[in-house]
């Protein structure tokens, strides 16, 4: 049996590293605005690339870091760049039975820009036809960021749970499937034992204004969630399992780049709910995994392998969720 199973799209990320820019931030708001001079060379610290990113990609490398039997369901093109993404998934001993490469058109591409320690993401994903192959059975299933036209594909992965109802599902919603909107969303809501997602995007898909956190997480529990996890960048994250919420700040340390933070306390979340952690500690070790990822360049440098996570766990034994 396969531990974990992740569905989403893989791209080639290249990380840009600039420092001639400037922040615009309004007054009295949250929102800063990334400038750069118009129609100049921008010179270009540090080109880093990286095969294989994406959220279901940063999620197989890091379940299989942790040790889990790991798998992933995704699309690459019919180029180089490829095959260089699945040796990648090989080096890291996620299996690659069910990825499907695209004849036709290329591999998806994003360009990231690292400027003071966060990073604004240029992405472009190939228009592609989204099937769910045969699958095995697996304990675990992780379903994130798909291109357009990816609801026949949803579809099929419920039926596939409907079928095999002792399977979990974990879910963070991608752009494409939160701008389809919160009705489009219940079923795979109403199924999931995880779902996770950032402020900004539960804000955005519950559609009714900025509401305190813990409000927001018992609306998804109405909606048939197990468990909902809400991050808040360097505040902190929120969990509750419908009956206790809990607040878990993060471990400070050094921030070098910030993209893979989700991805990263996601999939951490996630193991130390495999290993039958109380939602508590499973949110610590994914504030572990994220405290690493974000001192390196990249979503998927600083993923923790399971002797590493308990040494950082052990470093931050003093920092544990709250009740609130």
């Amino acid at each position: 049996m396969i531990d974990l199973i992740t569905i989403g799209d893989s791209t080639l990320d290249v990380f840009l590293h600039i420092h001639e820019a400037t922040l615009s931030c309004q007054l009295n708001k949250p929102q800063c605005l990334l400038c750069l001079e118009y129609a100049e060379k921008i010179p270009v610290e540090s080109v880093i690339k990286v095969p294989g990113a994406g959220n279901a990609s940063n999620a197989a490398v890091g379940g299989s870091r942790f040790g889990l039997q790991t798998a992933i369901v995704s699309i690459v093109g019919n180029d180089d760049v490829g095959q260089d993404i699945i040796k990648s998934w090989k080096k890291e001993k996620i299996s690659t039975a069910y990825v499907q490469v695209d004849r036709k058109r290329e591999t998806n591409y994003s360009t990231v820009l690292n400027f003071h320690g966060e990073r604004t993401i240029l992405v472009y994903h190939q228009p592609r036809v989204y099937r769910l192959p045969a699958l095995p059975t697996t304990k675990w299933f992780y379903y994130t960021s798909l291109g357009k036209k990816h609801e026949k594909m949803e579809k099929q992965l419920l039926m596939h749970l409907k079928k095999h109802s002792s399977t979990k599902l974990a879910c963070n919603p991608g752009t494409h499937q939160l701008h389809r909107g919160l009705k489009s969303l219940k079923p795979v809501i109403g199924r999931s034992d995880l779902f996770i997602l950032n402020k900004e995007e539960a804000t955005r898909l519950l559609e009714d204004g900025e509401r305190p956190i813990p409000n927001m997480l018992m609306s998804f529990i109405h909606m048939g969630a197990k468990r909902v996890a809400i991050t808040d960048g360097d505040k902190g994250s929120y969990a509750t399992d419908g009956h206790k919420i809990w607040f878990c700040p993060i471990f400070p340390g050094p921030v070098k780049e910030r993209t893979g933070a989700g991805d990263s306390f996601t999939i951490g979340m996630l193991y130390g709910l495999f290993s039958e952690q109380a939602l508590p500690m499973a949110m610590r070790y994914g504030t572990a995994n994220a405290w690493s990822v974000v001192q390196k360049i990249g979503p998927q440098a600083g993923l923790l392998h399971a002797h590493e996570i308990k040494k950082v766990l052990k470093k931050f034994s003093k920092i544990k969720p709250k009740l609130l």
